[in-house]
């Protein structure tokens, strides 16, 4: 037999001193490349590269030997300097920007305890944590009771709902599967997350169990047409299951009208789940939670902390208005080598057979911790102030030449077209729309490649491509909503 071959004792997986020196210097490069120039206006939001040229900077070929820590650093430093800065006060391209400190410290901190959040035997902080914070979060939608977990992303929260629904109904489907359940329907807005589609697919219930409820000009499901589309799928011999509603639509922050929706559901016994990912914030606001009237009458709700309150990724929580632990029954299989029953504490803390995962991280501590930091108070705050920020946004478009919104906003979602002075009086021609259309994506390729700011653009319906900008970001300020404003000018005066 070949004998066994001793590590060199300066390798740095068994050296603790070297190791450690490794980490403390590439921590240094990280606040100095990511959270230092990372945030600063005067720096670019990203250092664009073609992906040829980018992969033989980086150098990503992995070999037998490792590299000197010298080598290493100047690998981590290149990471930081070629990738997006999302804590860039003028990146507005996703709904997460911006980076809050106490969170950052959560996520340090978990990386650094790498523990698993299935048992209350290997992570008992954490378990007790999570369930406070869920607790918190149904206080805020009104429920007194319930249950929830986190997922990774408000895409999986979803799922989870529907699967819990179909669930509740046919039990049997556990154990026996599709062919035991009849043929089911869910019910969304063209403007609900794709995530929906993909669950149905991915649930096995097939993308054409999908029923599309009409939506009005601001993209709110309309509860009239829903109840008429629950009654002629009933007529075709189809269950209706769910209705997936949006507080906060992905393109144009779209708030659905809960309440009317929850009468419909209680009517027809449906489950009603709630897609709050990106607008469940406005709960913590005084001034904004109107805009989810009626939340406390849903089934199920997805909310991303990650999002508007910049907890960092990933933070998603579903919530469950249950009390029935269905989220066990529904996905536990009772693995004995983890989920003993004769354990000497309480294995109702045991709180892995609630998830599809094993694994799972603990997301609850950096939203935790940023509460701990700021409170309730800090949280409306930052809600507020990021509403302050589109109304100044909108005002000062409405005062340019060739700023044309698509709505006037219910949220912190901005959708617009800039119309270069080529196009401006045209808006009769034939050619409009296709040369309007094609605006949006030569000043995305622009601003990219000149890194000064980073924002996104999409289609909608019979609508060509326009600009969607979310504020929300603490860091923003008048002066980079300002700034945003003359780069979309320069880039586009000429097209």
């Amino acid at each position: 037999m070949m004998e066994p071959t001793l590590r060199d004792p300066t390798d740095p997986l068994i050296d603790h001193a070297e190791g450690q020196h490794f980490l403390n210097e590439a921590f240094k490069v990280i606040v100095e490349e990511v959270l230092c120039k990372g945030t600063d206006a005067t720096q670019k939001v990203c250092e664009w590269k073609e992906p040829d040229e980018l992969a033989v900077l980086l150098d990503l070929e992995l070999r037998e030997m490792g590299e000197p820590r010298g080598r290493l650093l100047q690998r981590v430093r290149d990471v930081a300097k070629f990738s997006v800065k999302t804590s860039h006060p003028r990146f507005f391209n996703q709904q997460f920007a911006g980076v809050d400190y106490h969170s950052l410290a959560g996520r340090f901190l978990t990386e650094a305890l790498n523990t698993n959040l299935f048992t209350y035997e290997v992570a008992p902080v954490f378990v007790l944590m999570e369930n406070e914070v869920l607790r918190s979060l149904r206080q805020l939608l009104g429920w007194t009771e319930g249950d929830g977990i986190f997922c990774p992303g408000g895409s999986m929260s979803n799922m989870y709902a529907i699967n819990l629904a179909r669930y509740r109904l046919f039990p049997e489907v556990k154990s026996q599967g599709l062919w035991s359940v009849p043929r089911l329907a869910i019910f969304t807005s063209p403007e609900s997350h794709y995530s929906v589609r993909k669950g149905a697919a991915f649930l096995g219930f097939g993308t054409d169990s999908l029923i599309l409820v009409n939506v009005d000009d601001r993209g709110h499901m309309i509860p009239e047409d829903l109840d008429e589309k629950i009654e002629l799928s009933k007529s075709q011999g189809v269950v209706p299951l769910l209705v997936s509603c949006t507080s906060g639509t992905t393109v144009q922050g779209a708030f659905d009208p809960l309440d009317q929706i929850a009468d419909v559901c209680g009517k027809h016994k449906l489950w009603m789940h709630v897609d709050a990912a990106w607008g469940g914030s406005v709960l913590f606001s005084k001034q904004h939670r109107s805009l989810m009237k009626g939340i406390d009458r849903a089934d199920s709700v997805a909310w991303n902390p990650h999002k508007m309150l910049l907890a960092g990724l990933q933070c998603s929580a579903l919530l469950l208005k249950d009390t029935s632990n269905l989220l066990k029954q529904c996905h536990g299989a009772n693995a004995s080598y983890l989920f003993q029953q004769d354990k000497f504490y309480d294995v109702n803390l045991d709180v892995g057979d609630k998830s599809v995962q094993c694994s799972r991280k603990a997301d609850c501590l950096k939203l935790w911790l940023m509460w701990k930091a700021i409170g309730s108070n800090g949280f409306e705050e930052r809600v507020n102030k990021a509403f302050v920020l589109v109304r100044y946004l909108v005002d000062e478009m409405k005062n340019r030449d060739g700023f044309h919104l698509l709505n006037d906003p219910e949220f912190v979602n901005v959708c617009f077209w800039f119309i270069p002075p080529s196009l401006r009086g045209k808006e009769g021609n034939a050619d409009y729309p296709s040369r309007l259309a094609k605006v949006a994506p030569v000043i995305k390729e622009r601003m990219m490649k000149k890194g000064t700011l980073m924002v996104g653009y999409q289609p909608l319906g019979d609508k060509v491509n326009f600009f969607r900008v979310t504020v929300f970001s603490p860091l923003i300020s008048h002066k980079d909503l300002d700034f945003f404003l003359d780069e979309i000018e320069r880039l586009g005066i000429n097209l």
